[in-house]
């Protein structure tokens, strides 16, 4: 054998095994930044600490068991939530950044990766931090949305995503148990986090600014977010099948007590594609209790709640409330929210219709760049209504539609009077997106 060829064999395997490192470190990554992406969309200053914790909502109706013409029975609800927030960095650290989740088909477990530190120390240097609560769609699990969760701890947010029992992917159940349970649990998960934020004992003593508070829902979790901003169900709602009598009456717009429900601690609250619509679950009368400022995103040719009678309509129909309609033109129900798809998802599983990677996959964009988009523009809007920085907010202010831009700059990378680009854009990279803006009614 010559030196060239045994070189050769010991050095193959080298390369091969590096490669192959390089790939495995690469997939299902939930912190991907495109090179063309918004200006916003960036990680910020902060290193970030991410830790689980489980919660139990005391003598809640269980839906899953109810038995017509019984009583609902009461049960302690468990809720597991997933906390981000600006952490301490520790270059010891061992899997800094992995996760442990289910896909879509509920029973195989992978790894994500992301760049927060498990159980770090948190960073109060510049607390206390605004918090936002994070629910996902029906079914997913806290970690549907985490592209969103962790790219705003790194910015300066406390983020809480919750497990919504029986609508996640491994404890999927009864579809009227989130009719129910969805505004309840983010209402819960928001008392359960300003007890930690004044318990001496707790990691989070102190670290949350408890009035300023967002949402951030997907589909079904954009449903809860509606209701707890103060849009009332309903009447319509509560015949909704398989619902037990008088489930939803608590969170009817009819009710006399619901006006109590808003809570003025939320500053703001981006809604994804939030379902409901047309089924019947809100009116214009519903909608006029919210007064809360609202980022509507969505896809413009939503399949699933609906686009055009659908999200349009609860934009258009939330007539107190300072709000923007982001639309990704030709995208479907997945549109901006969800993570990647992970590599084990593209394979075909035997109890599901199509294959796991449908559940996270647009047909026309790609995740990663409306990962990108939308974690720009929530950026800008939180930080026009929690943080009040102009320079953010600015970035809200465009022409409607992407596409009637004009890029004009000067050699030196400066504008000229004639630019009227969407602010943060690289040139030729808004296209295909839409943002509206109609302001609260008068008083």
């Amino acid at each position: 054998m010559t030196i060239v060829k045994k070189f050769r064999r010991l050095w193959m395997p080298m390369v091969f095994a590096f490669w192959l490192g390089s790939v495995q470190a690469q997939v299902n990554r939930i912190d991907s930044i495109r090179s063309d992406a918004p200006a916003l969309a960036a990680y910020g200053a902060f290193d970030i600490g991410v830790k689980t914790v489980q919660f139990k909502n005391p003598q809640q109706l269980d839906i899953v068991n109810a038995k017509p013409g019984q009583a609902v029975p009461l049960y302690d609800r468990p809720l597991t939530v997933e906390i981000w927030y600006p952490g301490q960095a520790n270059t010891a650290a061992q899997n800094p950044g992995e996760y442990k989740v289910f896909i879509r088909d509920g029973k195989t477990q992978i790894s994500l990766y992301g760049k927060a530190l498990r159980d770090a120390s948190p960073d109060r240097a510049k607390g206390p931090y605004p918090l936002v609560v994070v629910s996902h769609g029906y079914p997913g699990n806290r970690f549907l949305l985490s592209p969103v969760a962790e790219n705003l701890a790194s910015k300066a947010y406390v983020v809480v995503s919750i497990d919504h029992t029986d609508s996640i992917y491994s404890d999927q159940a009864a579809f009227a148990s989130t009719l129910r349970n969805r505004p309840l649990d983010v209402s819960f998960v928001i008392d359960e986090m300003v007890k930690a934020n004044r318990d001496v004992n707790n990691p989070f003593k102190d670290l949350i600014d408890e009035n300023r508070i967002a949402l951030i829902g997907y589909s079904m979790g954009g449903y809860g977010v509606i209701n707890k901003l103060g849009g009332g169900f309903s009447e319509k709602a509560a015949q909704f099948a398989g619902l037990p009598p008088n489930a939803l009456t608590p969170l009817q717009s009819a009710n006399p007590d619901f006006a109590k429900w808003r809570d003025p601690r939320i500053q703001a609250a981006v809604a994804f594609g939030p379902w409901g619509w047309n089924q019947g679950f809100w009116d214009a009368e519903g909608l006029k209790g919210i007064r809360t400022p609202m980022l509507f995103i969505a896809g413009g040719v939503d399949d699933v709640s609906g686009y055009s009678p659908g999200v349009r309509n609860l934009y258009v129909g939330s007539i107190n409330a300072d709000r923007y309609l982001l639309t990704f033109e030709n995208a479907n129900h997945n549109a901006g929210a969800v993570m990647p798809p992970p590599q084990e998802s593209w394979k075909r599983v035997p109890w599901l219709p199509s294959i796991p990677a449908a559940h996270y996959i647009d047909p026309v964009w790609d995740a990663v760049r409306m990962n990108n988009i939308s974690q720009h523009f929530i950026t800008a809007f939180l930080g026009k209504h929690l943080d009040k920085d102009m320079a953010k907010a600015a970035h809200l202010d465009v022409l409607e539609y992407a596409k009637q831009g004009n890029w004009a700059a000067n050699p030196d990378g400066s504008f000229k009077p004639e630019h009227s680009y969407w602010r943060g854009f690289p040139n030729r990279t808004a296209v295909g997106l839409r943002l509206e803006h109609l302001g609260a009614a008068p008083k």
